[in-house]
């Protein structure tokens, strides 16, 4: 069992968790958020109260920035997914894998290997390497190896495929109506290969796929068929079998606290992630082993398959977390060249009307404006450091009074930069526009003067209406630093446009779209 645990939550929540490391003999921890220094202090202290070294996880697809503060955050797979240089994913895997030892920690629960080939899903989406089997197959593989050849075990999912749906297991019971030749040929494929090449761990899904188990309301986690026929004896995985977590909707919504963990070992699952219930699980595998629903000896081979996990990421020789330097340790040069690298890689060139690269011309008047943003952004002062501009910023959910008062001042202007952002540092699947701020986009783009480049996930291009007929249009996939940066180049001509979009989002942006050039839009430094 791996329970989860936060170091941002107080003594008291602290103490619960040492309970169950204590009491119960739970096998690891699966981390969330929190601060690195406060995270080591207390895994060197939960690995103190256990008997038998703990299995450290986390789930963390971009870097542990993505759950813990001061710390450095990679990008989301749809970024990675317009890269072509797949080592530069390789290399982002490696790195993660290096702040993970640092942090004392052995698993990561990423690839995502799912193929997101609806722009609906609510919960892969930008999560996701793409919508193409064989790019996500290659990528998975170029991550998975960037971790495991650095000692972190990579964990695939969501098996047998999590990408064609549009309901979220968090909340739900996603039913997936496929049939077998549909699976085989694509969602299960990129766990097919990643079984070949060695894939440490995979995560199984709450979907229910009438197609593999006919049983009613049952969540793939819970089937025999999928968990042990299918992964097990056909695909002939070896490694470690995870659940999702046990807390969510996908599996609670049909299956009480305790029954659900017993079905998941009945059905093959080595690993129990996020319970409900310790207590209450344990009384219940215990009773299905007094009634002979599961076996003693089959609890047995899973707890030595665990061991020999933990043996193979060095809990056998164990040493505390050395706190001495670990900030300093977890952000390194190599990092954010990582990072620069794979935004400059990634930036999407989708239209360009004889309008890029930007130079300075005389008498040519140019504003920028940022949408979903309360000052200047790094792109703007960015473009500033090449061209005098004007700079606007307005909100997402700006009313009509805005809006119109800043299209009134852009009328003087004969080029307008455009800068999209969403609600967060990390994309989303509604940019959270107000109607007002939507129709001024398409207004801008329609002006047939408008720059945009959107800072977010692909899929928000639907949000605009007429997008398609802007200037120029660069799809930068994320708001962090480098990606802000990198566009600004692209827009001078200093970085060459070298990304491919990875999914297809309606009739004007398909998969594979990207005006690429192999050197830069212009000569010189």
């Amino acid at each position: 069992m791996i329970v989860e645990a936060f170091s941002d939550q107080g003594p008291a929540y602290e103490a619960d968790v040492m309970r169950l490391i204590k009491q119960y003999k739970v096998g690891g921890i699966i981390f969330f958020q929190g601060g690195p220094v406060r995270q080591a202090i207390l895994t060197n202290r939960y690995q103190a109260a256990s008997k038998v070294p703990l299995l450290i996880a986390m789930d963390a697809e971009t870097g542990i920035g993505m759950r813990l503060d001061s710390t450095v955050q990679y990008p989301f797979q749809q970024m990675l997914g317009a890269v072509e240089d797949n080592g530069l994913i390789y290399a982002m895997g490696a790195e993660v894998a290096a702040e993970f030892r640092r942090l004392g920690m052995h698993i990561n629960f990423a690839p995502v290997a799912d193929i997101n080939n609806n722009p609906h899903n609510p919960i892969i989406s930008y999560r996701s390497f793409g919508e193409n089997r064989l790019d996500v197959t290659a990528k998975s593989l170029a991550y998975m190896q960037g971790m495991q050849e650095n000692g972190i075990i990579a964990t695939a999912k969501h098996f047998p495929g999590h990408g064609d749906t549009n309901v979220d297991s968090h909340y739900d019971l996603p039913v997936i109506p496929f049939n077998r030749y549909r699976l085989d040929s694509l969602e299960l494929y990129p766990f097919k290969e990643l079984i070949k090449h060695g894939i440490g761990g995979i995560m199984v899904a709450h979907m229910h796929i009438p197609q593999l188990d006919s049983t009613q309301n049952l969540p793939s986690t819970l089937s025999r068929p999928i968990v042990t026929g299918l992964m097990k004896k056909e695909l002939g995985f070896k490694g470690l079998i995870f659940t999702d977590a046990m807390v969510m909707k996908g599996v609670t919504k049909f299956f009480p606290p305790g029954e659900a963990e017993v079905r998941a070992l009945m059905a093959g699952n080595d690993v129990l992630e996020r319970l409900n219930s310790v207590p209450v699980a344990i009384r219940a595998i215990r009773a299905a082993i007094a009634r002979g629903d599961l076996t003693q000896e089959s609890i047995d081979r899973r707890c030595k398959r665990v061991l020999a996990a933990k043996q193979w990421v060095g809990l056998d020789a164990y040493r505390p977390i050395d706190l001495r330097h670990l900030q300093q340790d977890l952000h390194t040069k190599a990092a954010d060249s990582t990072n620069q690298a794979i935004a400059e890689a990634s930036l999407t060139l989708l239209r360009n009307h004889h309008v890029l690269p930007l130079r300075k011309r005389r008498k040519r008047h140019i504003a920028t404006v940022s949408f979903g943003a309360k000052s200047p952004t790094v792109f703007q002062r960015k473009i500033n450091k090449q061209l005098a501009v004007k700079d606007f910023v307005i909100a997402r959910n700006a009313g009509e009074k805005e809006t119109r008062k800043l299209w009134q001042k852009l009328q003087k202007y004969d080029l307008v930069v455009v800068a999209l952002y969403g609600p967060g540092i990390q994309p989303s699947n509604n940019l959270g526009y107000s109607k007002e701020t939507t129709a001024l986009v398409s207004r801008l783009a329609t002006a047939q003067k408008a720059i945009i480049t959107l800072f977010d996930n692909a899929y928000a291009l639907n949000q605009f209406p007429e997008i398609e007929k802007s200037k120029a249009l660069l799809l930068a996939y994320q708001s962090h630093y480098q990606a802000q940066e990198a566009a600004a180049k692209l827009l001078f001509g200093r970085i060459p446009a070298r990304g491919k979009l990875p999914v297809t989002v309606n009739s004007h942006f398909q998969y594979g779209d990207g005006i690429s050039k192999d050197k830069s839009l212009i000569a010189g430094p």
